[in-house]
């Protein structure tokens, strides 16, 4: 019977660990801010920020909401990042994407400072990832190897396969791996003989984004599968890019939908906010 890798679990552990960090800083007179800023109100996006604020309240993080409304500027959100990069009692800067048609993603992003760049999102800071330098890492990403690690498997020497090459979890994540000194290929939809590539891992990182594409023919008997993608399907029930039912009994260890690398994001996020301060005071 494959372990049940337990997102919720190992997240609550990171956040009690990080509401402990927090107190002791408070008690030295240090107070860690995150700024939110949301522009419209695209109701999946809703949701994310206020578990982003929940998060932060039980942790003993303050949180700053800047809801904007849809036809906000480019210059204007520009302008509100600029304020917030200058202000010396916020740590972490967060833009909750996707953002409106007229607004450039790519210039967003790269207005953060890389020092406040809590997502991990910021050119330097994938840069640094890349050569080994300190800097903030990608949520998901860093929540998978926190969830391989807390659940006593091993990466050290074994071959890892992510699918998916995005620049937020597939891109970052092969980077991790490899510093875990895992041996990695990252496939994609151009991949050729993709279940021959897939069936060589040890560890499977799922990030298609296609609903329950991945079935028992892709992977290894006893492999650890890892799977990012979440998907609502008809009657509102929620699944993610493996197909759970015919790849559970194959494999040794495997993360749910929901409650496997979900609630790791927000947990990543959270220490990234608490581990700014380091960064900044250096």
């Amino acid at each position: 019977m494959a372990q049940i890798i337990d997102g919720k679990a190992v997240s609550a552990q990171i956040k009690d660990e990080l509401k402990q960090k927090v107190a002791a800083m408070k008690a030295e007179g240090t107070q860690v801010t995150l700024a939110v800023i949301q522009v419209g109100n695209d109701p999946a996006s809703s949701v994310y920020v206020g578990n982003k604020k929940k998060a932060c309240e039980y942790i003993g993080i303050r949180s700053l909401a800047y809801e904007l409304p849809e036809e906000t500027s480019q210059e204007e959100l520009l302008d509100l990042i600029a304020e917030l990069n200058g202000r010396k009692d916020v740590n972490g800067i967060l833009v909750q994407l996707p953002l409106p048609g007229h607004i450039d993603e790519d210039m967003v992003i790269g207005a953060i400072h890389p020092k406040k760049d809590v997502d991990g999102f910021h050119p330097q800071s994938v840069g640094a990832l890349c050569i080994g330098q300190p800097g903030f890492v990608s949520c998901t990403p860093a929540g998978i190897i926190q969830l391989l690690k807390r659940s006593g498997i091993e990466i050290t020497g074994k071959e890892c396969v992510v699918i998916g090459r995005s620049n937020i979890v597939g891109k970052p994540m092969a980077l991790l791996l490899l510093r875990e000194n895992g041996t990695v290929t990252v496939a994609h939809s151009r991949t050729r003989d993709l279940k021959e590539v897939t069936k060589r891992a040890d560890i499977l990182v799922v990030a298609v984004g296609k609903p329950k594409m991945v079935t028992r023919e892709y992977v290894k008997e006893g492999a650890v599968v890892i799977d990012v993608g979440i998907h609502r399907m008809e009657g509102k029930k929620l699944c993610g890019d493996v197909d759970y039912d015919s790849v559970a009994p194959v494999c040794s260890a495997i993360t749910p939908v929901p409650g496997g690398v979900g609630p790791m994001t927000i947990a990543m996020l959270m220490n990234n906010c608490v581990e700014s301060v380091a960064l900044q005071a250096k």
